[in-house]
């Protein structure tokens, strides 16, 4: 992940086929509910909008984005509504053009920031393939809410291998959010891609081990799916844990999605 410029690429092509599936909706289709509780397509795509700027504002103005992170930091249950309830006011053509507008202007300023930058977050520091990765990882899971509103079917693709990595280096973070002591023991995850590949992260030898789908790692770690409908797998009482709390997002824990039968 050294090489912001593969990831930026991708974080592009991203937005551009979610783009494609929200840019010719109707009035009515942005106000359709998606799977995430008072949530329409418009908020998904204004929550886009608004983190791209936030994005942008901690690229080009540490001092400024301290001052949004003291607001976030004093309302760590809201903010995040609070923003896109705001954006889902708009007129749908203007916040497409905000989202859009925003998305390309956070790729200049990520694409332009010297080698080694290092950017200020709700999290820890970011550094320009960070940023990217986790904008990548959120463009596509609130995609997958968009998707899920509209009853259509995304081909998954290795921009997977974004998500996947973001959500294995989220761990302990998953564990440290919840007040819980993250494991100390190395958890091996072994992950098969869409094209067949098999994409492992962590030591060989370790004794616990996290296997399954890429997809369905994805869609744990975002929480946009209960593990109980997912094929993925633990073995080893850390890695058992660490998939009941997995998530791939900084900010408060978050209820992750009921399991189907219970929807």
């Amino acid at each position: 992940m050294s090489d912001p410029t593969v990831v930026l690429d991708d974080l592009r092509t991203e937005s551009d086929e979610l783009d494609r599936l929200v840019g010719e909706l109707s009035a009515d289709d942005w106000a359709r509910p998606t799977p995430a509780p008072r949530w329409s397509i418009a908020h998904q795509i204004a929550h886009l909008a608004w983190t791209d700027a936030a994005a942008l504002l901690a690229v080009t103005d540490a001092e400024a984005f301290a001052v949004e992170t003291e607001k976030a930091f004093a309302a760590p249950y809201s903010f995040v509504d609070e923003g896109a309830e705001k954006g889902a006011a708009q007129p749908p053509a203007e916040l497409l053009a905000r989202w859009r507008e925003g998305r390309d202007q956070l790729q200049k300023a990520l694409r332009a920031a010297p080698a080694g930058s290092r950017f200020p977050w709700y999290g820890p520091p970011m550094s320009v393939a960070s940023t990217a990765t986790g904008r990548l990882m959120e463009t596509w899971a609130h995609g997958q809410d968009i998707a899920d509103a509209l009853g259509a079917v995304r081909e998954p693709t290795d921009r997977l291998r974004h998500v996947a990595y973001i959500g294995v280096r989220a761990r302990d973070y998953a564990f440290g959010v919840r007040s819980l002591t993250p494991p100390t023991a190395p958890i091996l995850v072994e992950l098969t891609s869409p094209g067949g590949q098999l994409w492992t992260y962590g030591p060989a030898d370790a004794e616990q081990k996290v296997s399954g789908p890429a997809l369905d790692f994805c869609l744990l770690v975002t929480q946009r799916a209960h593990r109980a409908d997912l094929a993925v797998r633990a073995e080893g009482e850390d890695a058992d844990r660490w998939l009941d709390i997995a998530q791939a997002f900084a900010g408060p824990a978050g209820p992750g999605r009921a399991p189907k039968e219970a929807r």
